[in-house]
């Protein structure tokens, strides 16, 4: 009887004595910083590759300002165009109305994009929503790559 208790006095000790701490989760990596339009505004080469990245399927030029309301695009053989730009955190989001393709002769499209600063360069991807298409082939995924021009 004497040992069970010595053992339960034992239990109990071990129980409430000094608990670990437990240890502080991982530091968070730091947020990327803000996409920020006055930083971005000038001109810029942009060009569109095919998801391989070995081809570039269009060439355009790219105004941008510190106004979300004054981003253009000049496409090649086709009107300025305004750009919508919206910022949320370190994306910029980037959509052009309905125009005829550069790509597709005679077929509308839309186009979506999400681009980052990277090194001075705007980088992402686009969706092309090609709207008189009734066939798989009426979306088309294209990264992009916009460099500033001097």
């Amino acid at each position: 009887m004497r040992s069970t208790r010595f053992a339960l006095i034992a239990l109990l000790s071990l129980a409430c004595g000094k608990q670990e701490k437990t240890p502080e989760p991982a530091a968070m990596a730091p947020a990327a910083p803000a996409f920020s339009l006055a930083d971005a505004a000038g001109t810029w080469t942009y060009v569109a590759k095919n998801m391989a990245g070995d081809s570039v399927l269009v060439t355009a030029e790219l105004t941008a300002s510190a106004d979300p309301a004054a981003w253009t695009i000049l496409l090649p053989n086709r009107p300025v165009m305004p750009l919508t730009v919206t910022v949320s955190g370190d994306s910029l989001m980037t959509t052009v109305a309905e125009y005829e393709s550069v790509l597709r002769k005679g077929v509308k499209v839309t186009t979506s994009g999400v681009l980052h600063m990277v090194d001075g360069k705007l980088v992402g991807t686009m969706v092309a929503h090609y709207s008189n298409v009734a066939t798989a082939d009426s979306v088309r995924n294209l990264m992009i790559e916009a460099t500033r021009k001097p």
